[in-house]
């Protein structure tokens, strides 16, 4: 995996630098781009493409020396621009971390025993406990609905996306909800080019009902930090944050659940 990482960081560089110029904000770059830097550095490629860019895009840094041209508060990130189309962008830097000193709710764990035996990976676990214990509708006071998970499909302007798990929800008052849901494990973090896409795909898709996008990540003790996030002046902007540990029944606090208070 280092050594495919390894090269693959080669192949982005020489895609990067090809097009590089001192005060360039934006790079654009197509499938085709790949494949031709793949054939002068002599890299094969594997049979999706889209591989190649993800792991850049949302698991691992760019290359030191793509890095090194950012200037203090930018980042260069890998978007979307349409169909077998995409770009380096220079945005501000902009991630999401849970907070440390938030208070813990307890939750009593509604996970089939069956489900945590199985899960394939920290997403594949993290999406099915947020869905099993109902944390979206206890999150965001709203009944809710998963749709459909590892949706992928494609936006205007941008081309294709994966959303993790998309939900539907109601209010109290009959208000209807899209709710795409990113999740996070391990030392991944919330980044603006998923949380933008997401709400570019509500406003595409579902353009008469509003829009809640949230992230989902593990952190320690299993605990689990859930975000509502919006985009605000082209930056991430959380609107609420709230960390939830799930419990055997008989370990909850009952003096806790007599007193909390908001």
């Amino acid at each position: 995996m280092a050594k495919a990482l390894n090269r693959y960081g080669s192949l982005i560089e020489k895609i990067f630098f090809d097009r590089y110029k001192d005060g360039a904000v934006s790079l654009d770059f197509s499938r085709e781009d790949i494949e031709d830097a793949a054939t002068d550095l002599d890299i094969k490629l594997p049979k999706n493409l889209g591989d190649v860019l993800y792991s850049f895009r949302f698991r691992n840094a760019l290359p030191d020396r793509i890095v090194a041209t950012q200037p203090e508060g930018m980042e260069w990130v890998i978007e979307l621009a349409g169909r077998a189309l995409y770009k380096f962008s220079l945005v501000k830097a902009n991630r999401v971390l849970p907070r440390d000193d938030l208070v813990r709710t307890d939750i009593p764990d509604a996970t089939p025993e069956l489900i945590r035996a199985y899960a394939l990976d920290d997403e594949q676990a993290l999406l099915a406990i947020v869905r099993y214990n109902r944390l979206i509708d206890t999150f965001l006071g709203l009944t809710t609905y998963s749709l459909q998970n590892h949706l992928r499909t494609t936006v205007k302007g941008i081309g294709q996306i994966e959303i993790d798990e998309l939900y539907v929800g109601l209010d109290k008052r009959g208000c209807h909800y899209v709710i795409p849901v990113q999740a996070k494990g391990g030392k991944d973090q919330i980044g603006i080019v998923q949380i933008s896409q997401d709400i570019r795909f509500v406003e595409d898709k579902f353009p008469g009902m509003r829009c809640r996008a949230i992230a989902a990540q593990f952190m320690e003790n299993e605990v689990i930090a859930l975000f509502e996030l919006t985009l605000q002046d082209d930056e991430i902007k959380v609107v609420e944050e709230r960390h939830y540990r799930l419990v055997p029944a008989k370990k909850l606090n009952r003096d806790m659940i007599r007193d909390y208070r908001d």
